[in-house]
């Protein structure tokens, strides 16, 4: 029996979807509540690519949040067309949904995630980046108006970025779940292994410090990774589509490379605890976005 269930006999545990049009600030909202930066962000939109699960554990509940690709809008693809069926099947699965909007920002592309969204369980509205309202009272005009467009279980206005109200979230969100033990240790924070987390670590500098177009035609592999003490030493291949985009990456004298391997290699040793060796190099896998296989082998 976890040690957390002894403490409190009305424990609950069940999972929620995180889910939402890109970049409205689902993984920073993952990461905020679970103290330690696990599903990646940037400003570009669409940089989750994989389901995530992130566990967060208290006396009272085990939260197992699944943070989701935002729906697939803007590239039309194999690739693409998996992460919108990840979002839909994570929606039948889930005890409860968090549908995340931006605060006075909701159009088109949130109406296309509201029409996924399940009738035969909660949804909590969650209206992030409420912080940076100048005026507060356009608030709650703003949550009326939302109202009509779906059966919201809840409201919860919060900050993903400054951590604001994330506690009454969670109280909400505790008040859906199952009335059941903890699924996973207490000390538990994914389901994924460190190989995939180096990977995903790598994409994201790459997200945040090439151009506009290049990430999304990029992949990661990891093609080795041995652990040796604390000592993890891990040999990366970063996928492009086209030739053009290698010296891209690579940069002027190789300088671009350095300082995504540099960045990354320092994000792995603060989330592993350990000194890393990180070899990286560009590779072209021509298509590899609209090849099945390819994209199956890629863990897609």
């Amino acid at each position: 029996m976890p040690e957390n269930e002894s403490r409190c006999g009305d424990f609950r545990c069940g999972t929620i979807a995180i889910v939402g049009r890109p970049n409205v600030g689902k993984s920073t909202l993952l990461n905020h509540i679970l103290g330690v930066k696990l599903s990646i962000t940037s400003r570009k939109a669409q940089t989750t690519r994989h389901r995530m699960l992130g566990i967060h554990t208290t006396d009272d509940a085990q939260y197992l949040f699944v943070d989701t690709p935002g729906f697939q809008l803007r590239h039309v693809n194999a690739l693409n067309r998996n992460l919108n069926r990840t979002v839909q099947q994570v929606l039948s699965e889930v005890d409860v949904v968090l549908f995340v909007v931006e605060a006075k920002h909701f159009g088109d592309a949130d109406r296309k995630v509201m029409a996924l969204l399940p009738k035969n369980r909660p949804v909590l509205l969650v209206v992030n980046k409420a912080d940076t309202l100048e005026d507060k009272t356009q608030l709650l005009p703003f949550i009326e108006e939302l109202a009509p467009e779906f059966a919201f279980a809840e409201v919860v206005p919060v900050s993903a970025k400054r951590g604001l109200a994330l506690d009454e979230l969670l109280h909400v969100i505790r008040g859906h779940l199952p009335q059941q033990p903890a699924i996973y240790g207490e000390d538990e924070l994914t389901d994924r292994n460190e190989r995939f987390l180096a990977a995903e670590i790598l994409r994201e500098k790459i997200f945040r410090l090439l151009g506009e177009e290049v990430p999304y035609s990029v992949a990661v592999e990891i093609e080795k990774f041995e652990q040796d003490g604390s000592l993890r030493r891990i040999h990366a291949a970063i996928i492009v589509d086209k030739e053009n985009q290698k010296p891209i990456l690579i940069g002027k004298g190789g300088e671009k490379l350095k300082r995504i391997s540099s960045e990354a290699r320092q994000d792995m040793e603060k989330l592993f605890d350990g000194k890393v060796w990180l070899e990286t190099w560009v590779k072209v896998k021509g298509g590899w976005a609209d090849d099945e296989r390819a994209l199956k082998s890629l863990g897609y």
